[in-house]
């Protein structure tokens, strides 16, 4: 971890952007190799338990999971947790307790908001292998009815909200040299899904993350082609 400062602009203001970077080999590794189940994860997650790493603003999961054709998770409870799913590479094919079913590819994005309650199956019902990374978000309020539905094509410029956790996702996407703006945000998440990418001092590649807290007037730049998952979070409502 480390900390860089800036000088606020509208205000003058001097501002202390912290920004902890995790590395891909850090995360901690689950599921099932013998069932082609590989999943890494960067939060504490089921056995995984570390007090120090439950939550970064609205996020508790950041999964990057790996299905082998023909293996999946089979049907299984969420309640409270808006699931957000980036296909990779493959295609993910979904089914939940409400009936429905979809195809999820690179490009889509999918979200399942579980609030009461909801199971469903993911599955790689393909012939090549599957990659898919999946964040979990606590919502501002528990609780409700749940919801689904997948954004085919999401553009660089038009980021995808999660309001039930006031947060929003940005996909960017860099050849080597190209510069994007990452929000000015309380919590500000970004994951490398493939390629290389210099966030200020730090160079990261595919599978690193960084968590930064507050984020102003910082930008990503490709070392290589790249693709960044950014997640714009607010602060945390006070009771």
């Amino acid at each position: 971890m480390y900390a860089v400062c800036r000088a606020g602009v509208a205000d003058r203001a001097t501002v202390v952007v912290v920004m902890d970077v995790r590395r891909a080999g850090e995360r901690y590794s689950g599921g099932d190799p013998r069932a082609g189940i590989e999943s890494w994860h960067a939060f504490s997650f089921g056995p995984h338990y570390d007090p120090d790493n439950l939550r970064f603003g609205a996020m508790i999961a950041c999964n990057e999971e790996r299905l082998g054709p023909g293996a999946g998770f089979d049907e299984h409870p969420h309640s409270h947790t808006e699931i957000v799913t980036w296909v990779v590479e493959g295609e993910l094919t979904h089914r939940d307790s409400l009936g429905r079913e979809s195809v999820i590819r690179p490009g889509d994005v999918q979200r399942l908001s579980a609030a009461g309650g909801v199971r469903h199956v993911e599955r790689n019902a393909g012939i090549a292998p599957l990659t898919f990374v999946q964040t979990w978000l606590a919502p501002l309020v528990p609780g409700g009815t749940p919801a689904y539905e997948v954004v085919h094509g999401i553009a660089d410029s038009t980021p995808y909200a999660v309001p039930e956790a006031a947060a929003l996702l940005h996909v960017r996407r860099l050849g080597a040299g190209e510069r994007a703006a990452v929000p000015d945000a309380a919590y500000v998440y970004v994951h490398v899904v493939r390629g290389q990418v210099r966030l200020d001092e730090a160079e990261l590649g595919a599978g690193d993350a960084a968590r930064i807290a507050p984020a102003k007037d910082v930008e990503v730049v490709g070392v290589s082609a790249a693709e960044v998952l950014v997640w714009e979070m607010a602060a945390p409502q006070l009771p």
